[in-house]
């Protein structure tokens, strides 16, 4: 067996039972409170773990920007982690992780790497609503019920790297999406994303198709509001499609994730004909495999609404 089908495999078994791999990392003493905070990113972004490397400095960078390092003949750049957290490390940026995000490779420094463990995604919460400025999306639960629980900020990198590494293009050219989209009279799509970067940048791009959009947090609210919807249809005499074009559906929520969301709509009768697109920075063979797996219609990278538009466009002329 291949390596890229083993880690389909196993990605599999955990997205089959709602679960995930958070890897844990320290970045140092808050400059708010002095303690060292755990903070954790998705195994399946981090393409390796390695010893700093030499970096070399940009003229002109952003101040969050450490410079550039060369992996094995690709130079990336590197972010200083830590900085763009307001931490300060007491032994130093001593490990690179080595990300990989829709369409682009970039290092983080940071001061420490702790374990990798395994989770659901029920014991993640959103953090949106109690955190300010937007760099951590959600907080995962460690240890309850134990002597020593544990708290961990999952990083939103979206927002990371928007803010460190902004596009010179616009994020919603309507030059480039194309025509406006016709839906039945009357529907629209229903989007879930935890990021809200992620979530003005959908909005905009169906804005430009000329598609309405229902905005949801987490892969359990758009369940929830899809049963909401079937229910209200059913009694209506109508079925969900007479309300909902499409679902367009982030991979990594809290409380419950894309593939389960996925898997759950197209084992439910009143929902298996709703068209759904994956819309993920989760990027690469395995990814995409296991998306067709759970039986999703598409995937599409983030984020260019070009791609979006043309994925939506191909998905609902095989869906009308």
């Amino acid at each position: 067996m291949t390596s890229a089908m083993r880690e389909i495999d196993e990605r599999t078994n955990l997205t089959n039972n709602n679960q995930f791999e958070l890897l844990l990392f320290r970045l140092g003493d808050a400059e708010s409170s002095g303690q060292s905070e755990l903070f954790g990113i998705n195994v399946f972004k981090v393409r390796e773990i390695l010893v700093m490397p030499n970096v070399t400095t940009v003229v002109g960078a952003e101040p969050a920007i450490l410079g550039m390092a060369d992996i094995r003949g690709q130079v990336i750049p590197v972010i200083d982690l830590p900085r763009l957290l307001s931490c300060k490390p007491v032994t130093g940026l001593n490990i690179m992780l080595v990300t990989e995000y829709a369409r682009s490779t970039q290092g983080f420094a940071v001061e420490a790497v702790e374990e990798i463990v395994r989770l659901e995604w029920s014991q993640v919460v959103s953090a949106e609503t109690s955190v300010k400025g937007g760099l951590v999306t959600s907080i995962a639960k460690l240890d309850v019920g134990g002597d020593n629980p544990r708290l961990v900020q999952v990083l939103d990198v979206e927002q990371i790297l928007r803010d460190v590494l902004p596009s010179r293009q616009p994020d919603v050219d309507p030059a480039t999406v194309g025509p406006q989209l016709t839906l039945r009279p009357g529907t629209k799509v229903l989007a879930a994303d935890d990021s809200a970067l992620a979530r003005g940048l959908i909005e905009n791009g169906l804005k430009a198709m000329g598609v309405d959009v229902v905005m949801t947090k987490t892969g359990q609210e758009a369940w929830d509001l899809l049963g909401s919807i079937a229910e209200g249809a059913a009694g209506r005499g109508k079925t969900v499609r007479d309300e909902i074009a499409l679902v367009l559906t982030d991979l990594e929520m809290p409380e419950m994730d894309g593939f389960t969301l996925t898997r759950k709509i197209k084992a439910d009768a009143r929902l298996k004909s709703l068209p759904v697109v994956i819309h993920s920075s989760l990027s690469g063979e395995a990814s995409e495999e296991h998306v067709r797996k759970v039986g999703a219609d598409a995937y599409v990278s983030k984020f260019l609404a070009k791609d979006l538009a043309d994925t939506i466009r191909g998905v609902l002329a095989r869906h009308p």
